[in-house]
């Protein structure tokens, strides 16, 4: 099949190899660190709730369901609030958008320290999903405003890893807060560790508001030349993915392909958070670590993931090939899962199938997201990969409850690893007879 896209428009600026390189690097310094910080504390203050979950279950007399339900609870919110929450940051702008999530969602972080009940807890991880509801799309629609598509794989990899660095290390941190801060001034230790860890978020929306820039046109930290040339190339990859696609809202809200994403990225997270919400229970299952030992443990995964994602991002941007790095990354994930209930009897092997499960799940993630803008633009990519992470965030309601409900029925984890070996298979399936022929990537030169 033919991958290439259409002949797009040249900028009217030139630049050499070197010079494109010395700009993306530039481009790179500037967004990248402020937005990989945020989506590391937008993910840490997230899935916490897992490691809160070792004591907080006790305290607060909540059993497998119930913990299932208040981790999941959360993506109803950003289900509902996902899409309306990116148009709204396309109309206001995305810098500006971006600061007002990690605001709110610092402010509904600290506020869950306070919680009494179960019902309190899901209506603060409820609430935490609509004030954060847009955060995922927006960095990815931001990141395709700034990078031309032979370097988008690069860039989404190196933000992305920001949620599986705060897995790597929000696991050990954690479990320190948790331990040494307990009864600290009358609190637990969980209630501290959501209040150490979702303060940052507040300070990082007031700096985003006044740091980022919302497009190319507007960086007068960039010469003349090449902005017009970034402007140029941004604007070429655009007409020609509407060319392909949709540029419009109604047109990607109806598009077959974005559904057909929507449920293949939807299988993949039921496997990804299953894994990470459950996992330091998991280890706390087959083995007798403390909390500071689990919080090192649950590190190792995803320490492979992060390096697989980087990887396979890199290499599917050398060759511009996207739909066997994103299934072969998907079957490994597939077997390693399933590998894993399968010796489940013997905790160190299935803890390292756990491990090359994580190396493919995550090393799918950011190749994954380098198919959207190929066929959306404009209002069009705003909405499309709302819609998309929207329909995905049903595995991140579905996968803990579902976790939790086998896991309160039968003796250990072995058929929940079961069931989510099968949702990441069937994304692999998805993945291999993806529609390549009208999701075309464009070749670089």
């Amino acid at each position: 099949m033919n991958d290439n896209l259409p002949a797009r428009k040249t900028p009217d600026i030139a630049l050499d190899d070197d010079a494109e390189k010395k700009l993306i690097g530039r481009i790179t310094w500037r967004l990248v660190p402020l937005i990989f910080v945020a989506w590391f504390i937008n993910y840490l203050d997230r899935a916490n709730i897992g490691f809160a979950a070792l004591q907080m279950n006790q305290e607060l007399g909540m059993g497998p369901e119930m913990f299932g339900f208040a981790a999941g609870i959360f993506y109803l919110g950003y289900i509902l609030f996902e899409v309306p929450s990116n148009m709204l940051m396309h109309r206001f702008g995305a810098s500006t958008w971006l600061a007002r999530i990690m605001f709110t969602w610092g402010l509904v972080s600290v506020g869950m320290a306070f919680v009494q009940t179960p019902q309190q807890l899901y209506a603060a991880r409820l609430l935490l999903g609509i004030v954060e509801a847009g955060f995922f799309p927006s960095v990815l629609y931001y990141l395709a405003l700034w990078f031309p598509a032979k370097h988008l794989g690069k860039a989404i990899s190196q933000v992305y890893s920001a949620n599986i660095v705060s897995l790597i290390v929000g696991s050990p941190i954690s479990a320190l807060i948790i331990t040494h801060f307990h009864e600290k001034g009358g609190f637990s230790g969980w209630r501290w560790m959501m209040i150490v860890e979702g303060a940052p978020a507040i300070a990082l929306g007031i700096i985003a508001f006044f740091y980022m820039v919302n497009r190319p046109s507007e960086a007068r930290w960039l010469n003349h030349e090449e902005r017009n040339w970034l402007v140029g190339t941004m604007a070429g990859e655009q007409a020609a993915a509407a060319a392909n696609g949709s540029a419009t809202f109604k047109k990607a809200m109806t598009a077959p392909i974005v559904w057909l994403m929507g449920g293949l990225y939807c299988c993949i997270g039921i496997g990804f958070f299953g894994v990470s919400t459950w996992l330091p229970q998991v280890i706390k299952q087959l083995t007798d670590l403390s909390i500071i030992e689990i919080g090192l443990v649950s590190a190792i995964p995803f320490i492979l993931g992060a390096i697989a994602m980087i990887a396979n991002a890199k290499h599917s941007d050398r060759t511009m090939e996207r739909r066997w790095h994103l299934t072969t990354a998907l079957a490994i994930g597939a077997a390693g899962l399933a590998a894993s209930g399968l010796t489940s009897s013997m905790p160190f092997v299935s803890f390292l199938f756990i491990c090359i499960a994580a190396g493919g799940i995550v090393g799918s993630l950011s190749v994954f997201w380098t198919i959207p803008p190929t066929f959306l633009a404009g209002a069009g990519a705003a909405g499309g990969m709302a819609l998309i992470n929207a329909i995905s965030g049903l595995a991140g309601f579905f996968a803990p409850w579902l976790v939790g409900v086998a896991r309160a029925r039968t003796a250990d984890f072995t058929l929940a690893l079961y069931g989510l070996a099968l949702s990441v298979a069937i994304a692999a399936l998805l993945a291999a007879l993806l529609p390549y022929s009208k999701v075309r990537v464009a070749r670089a030169d």
